[in-house]
């Protein structure tokens, strides 16, 4: 596999964060980098209406729950890893299509359905088509590629960073949505 260099790994993480629906951000120096322990972008309030749209209240709260544990960065991580992912938005997330109307609970409900799916035995590619709703994400089988923590948001990096090879994380929330995510290499 060819590693990119470090113009390739600027144009990465410039598409990995149009990918998910935000605008390609400046590179930047290491002193110009959040501390570690910066505070994560507020999240959007729940929709108050879960059991009128017919959704299982304590199944969304625990999915919720579980896409928001905190994780932490582990002495051992390596620089960079692959991954490939798969994100559900809802109403009010970041960037989200005008034309996506579900709520926090059904987005989260709809991220653990793929993850069962996933862990039965479903082609990650096939997922990829069913669920994800970031553009481009089918044709790419929901690839992000080679990241360095600084490339992704917290939640995300977190997640990802927490994986060994060939594993899937739970469901992970970000202001992009909810996200699963599968670390190739």
């Amino acid at each position: 596999m060819r590693k990119a260099g470090k113009g390739g790994l600027v144009l990465l993480a410039a598409s990995l964060f149009v990918a998910c629906g935000g605008a390609a951000p400046e590179p930047v120096t290491p002193a110009e980098k959040a501390p570690e322990k910066a505070a994560e972008a507020p999240k959007p309030e729940a929709s108050g209406d879960a059991a009128a749209a017919g959704v299982d209240a304590e199944k969304a709260e625990q999915c919720i729950a579980t896409a928001n544990a905190k994780r932490a960065k582990f002495s051992g991580e390596p620089p960079k890893v692959t991954v490939r992912h798969i994100l559900v938005r809802f109403k009010g997330t970041k960037n989200a299509d005008a034309s996506i109307k579900r709520t926090r609970e059904e987005a989260c409900l709809r991220a653990m359905e793929a993850r069962d799916k996933l862990r039965e035995g479903a082609d990650f590619d096939e997922m990829v088509k069913e669920y994800s709703e970031e553009p481009g994400a089918a044709s790419r089988g929901g690839s992000v590629g080679e990241i360095e923590r600084s490339m992704v948001v917290k939640p995300f990096a977190d997640a990802a960073f927490d994986l060994a090879v060939n594993q899937m994380s739970d469901v992970v929330e970000t202001e992009f949505g909810f996200h699963l995510i599968f670390r190739s290499e």
